[in-house]
């Protein structure tokens, strides 16, 4: 009956556009606005704007729509999604620790990239392509993983720096060294000394080429009307065809003048020839005549000489147009060596190289994968990279097509398949050719891709097939243990208070999840709430910046012509993503800045310093990130602006657009000075500790700033510090006070100084640090000053300034988190509670929630409570501790489990690996 009572539903679906004749109560236009001038989105004529800017009358209205709950609906993430994340980490985990074999181990890692790639941590995913590199014998699989390492961090994006500089760092990103064959595990951590290896070999062969010359030639090979003088054994040794011919039975080997003519050499090829056969030295000849010595090593089997002739070609590749022409000449010569170091240029080159044409055709054919292939150079992992790169750019071109396709043709694992199926699936879904989509979804999960059920089900109901939809995914929730995503997708197929239950219980099970607050809100603007529909993104938006739900938002304070309001929101989204274009790509966001303009007060660079001190002292990060654009705005390439913003982004968790604002500050800095000091916060951020202290170094060498003296105390503060270490990080963060800055950068100063202090138990000397940080307004002190109180046995006068904090802050879920260790257990539940409440993605509550009902001795209740956190958010410090949970109770198996997954996530933790050490004593 039930089944019956829901098939009829489906047949009466209509999609509603939130419309003015649902808006026909009196009572309701005087509270809430008129609704028709709510959903209309602002937009003018260009012309209109650059002609009429001064003018206060607000810009022409055009009537576009806001989305409805009708109309909106998540994306198909086109990730591996496992349906037990832990599962599958553990499993991972276990065929990398028994695998022996180095390009088993480059695939599991790359494997496990993927897993990675739908938790959106950056430093993991760089982790992962990092000892793939590490593990890399082969050159293809090098230069792949060290070209994607480069792409990663977004070297294309530095200004003054060439695709093929190594930089001086590690040897695994160095182009040179990845033409390499061989694994040696004790150079992969090595310094690149590609410099210092040039000059001596220039020095070697200027010394060694010199003492050849006079040795006495016995025989002459006729080339055209040219004699060339040769030293007969010389040439003899390049192969034995040659061998043979001119010391065998052959009559050549009689003879004093052969005519060579007609055997693919010119008089300069075989000039080049003679010399090479002394010598073994190509790079005094041009590459035209290297690539005839190539053609003729292949056809006189001369292998030393072709392999020669294929590295130093290797060697000259220097630009996209030189890997164009050569690449050719490689396939044709079966040049491996040649082919790999001009496919090197084309992706270290990405994503440029995409925007040229002739690259595009030669990756994305049939034809050029058939002959990359026969040289062993079509791999899985290459078009993989390619086709990541490509997604980013534009899901829906056709060049994403191809490069899947090409990816799902080299895949010969269930996984690679399944993932290539997958993303085809999303591409095909995303331009509406929804059976080619539900065709790659089913083959998907035929490869055991599960979460590819989802897609199915999204491209039935696209087919019109809602009922169909609704049906599979609730077998899928009947079939496995239930997870946020599953309930979600299904909200899409069902209606009424069902649907409801289902996006709430997404929520209880994801919160992680976007969709559900953004389906209530439009829910609550439906019904005429639009503050509450505000106030349901701002539960979401209090724990995870999302650029949809700040665009959702900014229009509903459009509709209730709040434009300040609207217009940070818009502010903060450009600083996360810059192009970002609203309003399902209708708007340009940076064209919708300029509409507001006009609606709101101006202010001077002044005054938004002003109210930057203002925002950062009540933490708000939100308005932080809006007036730091405006800044940027009224001062355009300010490096000073894009380094703070960098930093502001990075403590909320947006990596990627944290880098983007450093290398743009980097580009923009107007000293060498300056510059060294953010590429040593890039280097420090991408795991190039070292590099990061010599960048502060030289940039203090050149002159002494707070800025260098920082980033060289903070660097060297990034690990376990010694009571030496800690003197010398304190002396220098005094140095960096020494030197001009603002308060704002101060206030951090004297906030790290005092945590290691603190540390180091000098507890007065941190209360004064943290007093004077809290005089120039930087309200975090207060948490620092509530550790001094804490060590002082002050519980109370800690709590209390905890408590300060809380009422400045508005950010204030960590506060109450803090604040809980400072009060007894029901008010530290309490505390932990509302910091769950307002940022459920902070993992300490969940901790502290499963200890104490540990210490109840109600066992299954405190692994629920982890076991609840971690269906979301694989958290190591609670893999640990649900894993000793379980070792506890005696379940080693699920310990193990959980171990594994930990060490996939830090594979050094050292009270995992004990643990982990521990569990497998125990099971023998």
């Amino acid at each position: 009956m039930r089944a019956l009572k829901i098939s009829e539903r489906f047949k009466s679906i209509q999609v509603h556009a939130l419309s003015s004749s649902s808006e026909n109560n009196g009572g309701s236009k005087t509270k809430h606005h008129n609704l028709n001038r709510h959903k209309t989105i602002l937009s003018w004529s260009k012309s209109k704007f650059i002609n009429n800017n001064k003018t206060s009358e607000f810009p022409n209205l055009v009537s576009l729509q806001l989305p409805s709950t009708d109309t909106i609906e998540p994306s198909i993430e086109p990730y591996l999604k496992p349906i037990n994340l832990v599962e599958s980490l553990a499993e991972l985990y276990q065929r990398i620790e028994f695998c022996t074999s180095q390009s088993e181990k480059v695939s599991l890692y790359v494997e496990l990239f993927s897993v990675f790639c739908g938790l959106g941590d950056q430093k993991l995913l760089r982790r992962c392509l990092r000892t793939a590199r590490q593990n890399a014998e082969d050159v293809m699989s090098k230069v792949v993983l060290s070209a994607w390492l480069r792409f990663e961090r977004r070297g294309d994006e530095l200004v003054g720096i060439s695709s093929m500089d190594c930089g001086g760092y590690n040897v695994l990103e160095c182009p040179k060294k990845n033409l390499d064959n061989g694994f040696n595990p004790f150079s992969i951590n090595d310094h690149c000394k590609c410099n210092e290896e040039r000059n001596n070999h220039e020095t070697c062969n200027n010394d060694e080429s010199l003492c050849l010359f006079d040795e006495e030639s016995d025989v002459l090979f006729c080339v055209g009307n040219e004699e060339i003088k040769c030293v007969r054994w010389r040439i003899a040794s390049l192969s034995e065809p040659f061998n043979a011919m001119l010391c065998g039975e052959f009559v050549e080997s009689k003879m004093w003048k052969i005519d060579f003519s007609g055997n693919g050499l010119c008089s300069e090829g075989m000039k080049a020839l003679e010399f090479y056969s002394r010598t073994k030295r190509l790079d005094l000849f041009c590459p035209n005549t290297v690539l005839e010595l190539l053609s003729f090593a292949n056809k006189f089997c001369c292998e030393e000489m072709k392999s020669s002739c294929d590295f130093h070609l290797a060697s000259i590749v220097e630009s996209v147009e030189d890997a164009l022409i050569l690449i050719e000449y490689g396939l044709e010569e079966n040049a491996t060596l040649l082919v790999v170091s001009c496919l090197q240029i084309f992706l270290r080159e990405l994503p440029n190289s995409l925007h040229n044409s002739k690259v595009i055709n030669f990756l994305c054919s049939f034809e050029s994968k058939q002959k990359l292939a026969n040289l062993g150079c079509a791999t899985f992992l290459l078009y993989y990279f390619l086709s990541q790169v490509s997604i980013e750019q534009s899901m829906v071109s056709k060049t994403t097509t191809m490069l899947l396709e090409r990816m799902k043709e080299c895949a010969a694992e269930r996984w690679q398949k399944g993932l290539a199926l997958h993303q085809l699936g999303c591409v095909f879904l995303e331009r509406r050719e929804y059976k080619e989509a539900q065709r790659c979804f089913d083959e998907a999960v035929e490869f055991g891709h599960v979460y590819s059920i989802a897609g199915v089900a999204r491209t039935k109901h696209k087919q019109g097939q809602p009922y169909s939809a609704y049906k599979l995914i609730s077998s899928l929730i009947f079939e496995y243990k239930p997870v946020g995503w599953m309930y979600q997708e299904r909200a899409l197929y069902n209606m009424g208070r069902e649907k409801g239950f289902d996006l709430d219980f997404a929520t209880q099970l994801d919160p992680s999840l976007s969709f559900p607050y953004k389906y209530r809100a439009l829910e609550k603007v439906e019904e005429k709430q639009i503050r509450e529909g505000i106030m349901e993104l701002d539960k979401f938006l209090g724990f995870k910046l999302s650029p949809d739900c700040l665009e959702l938002r900014a229009w509903l304070y459009i509709a209730l012509e709040d434009y300040d309001s609207a217009m940070r929101d818009i502010r903060a989204l450009l600083t996360i993503e810059a192009n970002y274009i609203t309003l399902h790509g209708r708007i340009k966001g940076e064209y919708l800045v300029q509409i507001l303009k006009s609606r709101i007060q101006k202010k001077n660079q002044a005054d938004c310093w002003m109210q930057l001190y203002q925002q950062w002292s009540s933490v708000d990060d939100v308005g932080s990130l809006a007036i730091i654009h405006q800044m940027l705005e009224n001062e355009p390439g300010k490096s000073l602006l894009e380094f703070r913003l960098s930093l502001l982004l990075l403590r909320l968790n947006c990596q990627k657009a944290a880098m983007r604002s450093l290398r743009l500050a980097r580009n923009h800095s107007s000293s060498m000075q300056e510059r060294l000091i953010y590429e040593g916060w890039i280097l420090y951020d991408t795991g190039y500790r070292d590099e990061a202290v010599t960048r502060a170094d030289r940039s203090i060498a050149i002159q002494k700033s707070f800025e260098a003296f920082f980033l060289k105390a903070y660097v060297l503060a990034d690990t376990n510090l010694d009571p030496e270490s800690s003197s010398y990080v304190i002396q220098l963060l005094k140095e960096a006070l020494k030197c001009p800055s603002d308060g704002l950068r101060k206030g951090q100063a004297l906030n790290n100084m005092g945590s290691i202090y603190v540390d180091c138990g000098k507890i007065e000397l941190a209360k004064e640090c943290y007093n004077n940080a809290l005089a120039i307004r930087h309200t975090r002190a207060h948490q620092g000053l509530a550790r001094v109180y804490h060590q002082k046995n002050q519980r109370k006068a800690a709590y209390d300034e905890m408590t300060m904090l809380i009422e400045k802050a508005e950010s204030n879920a960590s506060a109450y988190e803090k604040r809980s260790e400072y009060c007894d257990r029901e008010m530290a539940k309490a505390d932990l509670d509302i910091a769950t409440h307002l940022d459920p993605l902070r993992t300490y509550p969940y901790r502290y929630r499963a200890a104490v009902l540990m210490d109840e001795q109600k066992e299954t209740e405190a692994v629920e409570e982890l076991t609840k956190a971690l269906k979301f958010k694989p958290d190591l410090q609670m893999l640990h501790l649900r894993a000793a949970f379980y070792e506890s109770m005696g379940d080693l198996s699920s310990s193990r489990i959980d171990c594994k997954a930990a060490l996939c996530l830090d594979p050094n933790h050292t009270a995992t690996l004990d643990l982990y050490q521990r569990i497998q004593k125990l099971s023998f």
